[in-house]
């Protein structure tokens, strides 16, 4: 059986962090790259930033209500107060399966419209769309208090060739 087809990598960064303000300010910074359509997938360990980073990206689109963790409610729709996309923040954690056990929240609707951005997603919605962009937040581990966070994004299709995304730096 041949291996699925997996787009390459047309845009990448790293960036280091070392607060979540400048976590919360990269969300803010990447909201203006994003558009109707996007999928965004977070990958990082509990703690690491994932909700804090997408906090920013909602302020940067616009959107109403709190952008907190929607570990219980598994997706939440923020609208946009400003006619721009509607930010949808799924929390794929405790789903188990793959795109099957995510049909049921319709992302595959939402998605055209709105900003996708997909807690823990990674080996779970990818087959939602063939371009996506996928940020690893990658934490100082040890006995520390250091708020340092290497941040990589790696734009995966066609829609991110040519996108500069280390100019999202706060």
């Amino acid at each position: 059986m041949e291996a699925p087809h997996s787009p390459a990598a047309e845009a990448a960064a790293r960036i280091t962090l070392h607060s979540p303000d400048q976590t919360q300010a990269l969300g803010r910074a990447l909201a203006a790259l994003l558009r109707p359509g996007d999928l965004v997938l977070l990958t990082g360990e509990l703690g690491a930033g994932k909700t804090t980073l997408t906090r920013g990206l909602g302020e940067g689109l616009g959107v109403r209500g709190a952008v907190t963790s929607p570990t219980f409610v598994i997706a939440r729709v923020h609208p946009s107060l400003t006619g721009g996309p509607a930010l949808v923040h799924v929390d794929a954690y405790r789903l188990g399966g793959g795109l099957d056990e995510m049909e049921d929240l319709d992302l595959d609707v939402s998605l055209p419209e709105s900003v996708v951005v997909v807690e823990w997603g990674e080996g779970k919605v990818e087959e939602l769309s063939e371009d996506r962009l996928h940020i690893v937040i990658d934490r100082v581990v040890g006995e520390t208090d250091d708020d340092r966070r290497q941040i990589t994004l790696t734009g995966i299709g066609g829609r991110w060739a040519g996108v500069d995304l280390a100019a999202a730096h706060p």
